[in-house]
């Protein structure tokens, strides 16, 4: 009970209880896609852009926001040459983001311990700023697909159909990868980046392993994120783990148990 009273974790939990509504349900759509790995991409160029935030002073969180949305119009560019192989796309940006992270954590040697925290996840180390950021974040993504829930829908399962229909698909394709972008960018202090995909994907996996519509996982995903999440922060405050960690290895073993379950309702 003395871990519920103490400020930190307080703030840790309202930051990990946002991002599980966000980052699972974003994934969600990516994975029905099958960009499962565009949040690999993101996390890493998110992680450049809070090295040159370190470098020149700024808030980093700031700065890897925008280096992902940049990087966000990038994919989609590129998406867009390479119809026939669109994971290219991925992997070019991601080798980017990669190599300029690493050229800027040469140039700034001492403020490497600091971006450790956002590779790995420093949950505990939230401040009021940094919710603040969640929770727009949040706003955004939930109002977004409230309003344009049956657009995504469409768009999400049959692009053709979506174009055909009349739908700006290079419009929606761009507003799907910024709203990743900002739920990354506001994860990385959570999680790390090296392990923000888990918090995309798993989630998204455990769902469709159980879902009967589309409807029910969406329900799915959020409610396995909180698990996940608050479950995996209380675990690491109890016997002294990584956060981050737990929080993975957590999800992996839910998905686990989802598979299962399945197994034996078929």
């Amino acid at each position: 009970m003395d871990l519920l009273t103490a400020e930190f974790f307080q703030r840790a939990l309202i930051g990990g209880a946002l991002i599980a509504i966000t980052a699972p349900l974003m994934g969600l759509f990516l994975v029905l896609r099958r960009l499962a790995m565009i949040g690999d991409t993101l996390s890493h160029v998110s992680i450049a852009g809070v090295a040159l935030g370190f470098l020149i002073n700024v808030y980093p969180v700031a700065v890897g926001l925008v280096f992902a949305i940049v990087a966000s119009f990038a994919i989609e560019a590129l998406r867009r040459t390479y119809r026939t192989f669109a994971e290219l796309s991925i992997a070019i940006i991601m080798s980017g983001g990669i190599a300029l992270a690493s050229i800027l954590f040469t140039l700034g040697k001492g403020f490497n311990l600091n971006v450790n925290s956002y590779l790995f996840g420093s949950i505990y180390t939230l401040d009021y700023t940094d919710l603040a950021v969640i929770a727009l974040v949040t706003a955004v993504v939930l109002l977004v697909v409230l309003l344009l829930r049956k657009e995504l829908f469409l768009l999400t399962f049959d692009e053709d159909a979506a174009s055909v229909s009349g739908l700006p698909v290079r419009y929606f394709n761009i507003l799907i990868s910024i709203l990743t972008a900002l739920v990354i960018s506001a994860s990385i202090k959570i999680v790390g980046a090296l392990l923000v995909s888990a918090l995309l994907t798993i989630p998204a996996a455990c769902g469709l392993a159980l879902a009967r519509s589309f409807r029910q996982a969406i329900a799915l995903v959020v409610v396995i994120g909180e698990i996940a999440v608050v479950g995996g922060l209380w675990a690491a405050g109890v016997w002294n783990l990584a956060p981050g960690g737990t929080v993975v290895l957590l999800l992996i073993t839910m998905l686990l148990v989802s598979l299962g379950s399945r197994k034996l309702r078929v």
